[in-house]
Order: structure tokens, then C-alpha cells, then sequence
């Protein structure tokens, strides 16, 4: 077993099963996707470690790859079936989109720094997930085009109620990411019903929030 495929079993094996993931395809697509194909060179040995990876070059803000359990976790809460139309916010290099690719067709993504956009395409496409399109976009305004969606996924946490975002869910969708709206952030759960959205927390989580969805203060007098 090489270098990178025994460090990915151990991703598996040491943070993701640990963090009560059981879902087969999760931990099938999380064995299979070569997560330090979307980290940049000089950061490849960092690729499986237990951290939100900043995987920017260059760029106006940083980007990260999520860390791995977080995104585990909340795919499996997600209960994403094989027939739904994802949407993948924050996408960075394009991580996620591919893991989630393995087991779901078709699926979006957006990502705010173009030209981190347009190396997400290639870096999937290289990797077999041609079902995977990448556009360039705020994060907060999702991808309306392709709206509505089964399932959106915060490649990322946000600090704002993302309403633009539940409004491209269709009945019955789920959108999942970090949200930062409180202290302690956590990973949450929104679910649309007929024009009404529940939210349902699902641990205690913390990531780096996704460029535009930052909370603006309030200017005070």
C-alpha cells in the first residue's frame, strides 16, 4: 500500500468510523478519492491529518478543505440517495463535490475565487468526476440556475441564516453545513417543507467560514 492510500485508510479508520459514520458509501467514496490531489503540492503530507486544510494559492481570502469527519458526518446526516441533485457551496479545490460524486449524480458546485474554480474543474475532471460542474459564484448566492436541489452541502461554516440558499431546496430538501449564527458553531440540518424550513443540530463543530457569509457588524452610534 503507498504512502498517500495507507494514510486515506487511516483517515478512515483513525477519524472517520471513531465519529459514528456507518454509511458504507460514505466510507467507500472517503477510501477511494485521493484527497492530496486537491492539496496543493507543498502541502500533500498534510492532506490526511485531522484540521481544516488551507488549500489556498494566492488567492484575495483563504480556502480550506473541511475536515474530514465534519464532512462525514454530515453527508451521512444529509441521507443523500443515489437519484439527488447536490449542490456544493464553498467548494475550494473540490473535495467534497468528489467524494460525494461516488455515490450521487448529477452534482454542482460553487466557488467563489475563479480561478480556484476553474482548478476545481480540472482537479475533478482528472479524477474521474466528470458528473461534477463548477461554477464561479458568491457563496451565498448558491447556483440558482440549477435550483431546486435534494441536497446542499456548506463546504464551510456561515455566520448569516443563508435564505437565498433554502430558497433553492425543493420540498423535502436538506441543506447541512457549519453554521456560526451562535456560540458554540454547529453542524446543523435545514429542511424544507412546503415553503417552511426546521432546523435540527447535530454536534458541536467549528470550521472556517466561508468567504460572503460572514456576519457584517452592525454600526453603532
Amino acid at each position: 500500500m503507498s504512502g498517500f492510500a495507507a494514510a486515506r485508510q487511516n483517515m478512515v479508520d483513525g477519524q472517520v468510523r471513531p465519529s459514528d459514520v456507518t454509511d458504507s458509501r460514505i466510507i467507500d467514496a472517503m477510501l477511494a478519492v485521493p484527497r492530496e490531489a486537491f492539496v496543493p503540492e507543498n502541502k500533500r503530507a498534510l492532506a490526511y491529518l485531522d484540521l481544516d486544510l488551507d488549500v489556498s494559492e494566492g488567492g484575495a481570502a483563504k480556502r480550506y478543505l473541511i475536515k474530514p469527519a465534519v464532512l462525514a458526518k454530515m453527508l451521512q446526516a444529509a441521507e443523500i440517495r443515489e437519484s439527488d441533485r447536490i449542490l456544493v457551496v464553498g467548494c475550494a479545490t473540490g473535495y467534497a463535490a468528489a467524494v460525494i460524486a461516488r455515490f450521487a449524480s448529477p452534482v454542482s458546485a460553487t466557488e467563489s475565487d475563479s480561478a480556484l474554480a476553474a482548478k476545481a474543474q480540472a482537479t475533478l475532471a482528472a479524477n474521474g468526476c466528470g458528473n461534477v460542474t463548477v461554477r464561479t459564484a458568491a457563496a451565498a448566492d448558491g447556483d440558482p440556475a440549477g435550483a431546486p436541489y435534494d441536497v446542499i452541502v456548506l463546504n464551510g461554516a456561515t455566520e448569516i441564516v443563508p435564505e437565498q440558499l433554502y430558497g433553492q431546496l425543493r420540498s423535502g430538501g436538506r441543506l447541512v453545513g457549519v453554521f456560526a449564527t451562535s456560540r458554540p458553531a454547529r453542524a446543523t440540518i435545514v429542511t424544507a417543507s412546503h415553503g417552511d424550513f426546521g432546523n435540527r443540530t447535530l454536534f458541536d463543530a467549528a470550521a472556517p467560514v466561508l468567504p460572503g457569509m460572514e456576519l457584517v457588524p452592525a454600526f453603532v452610534f
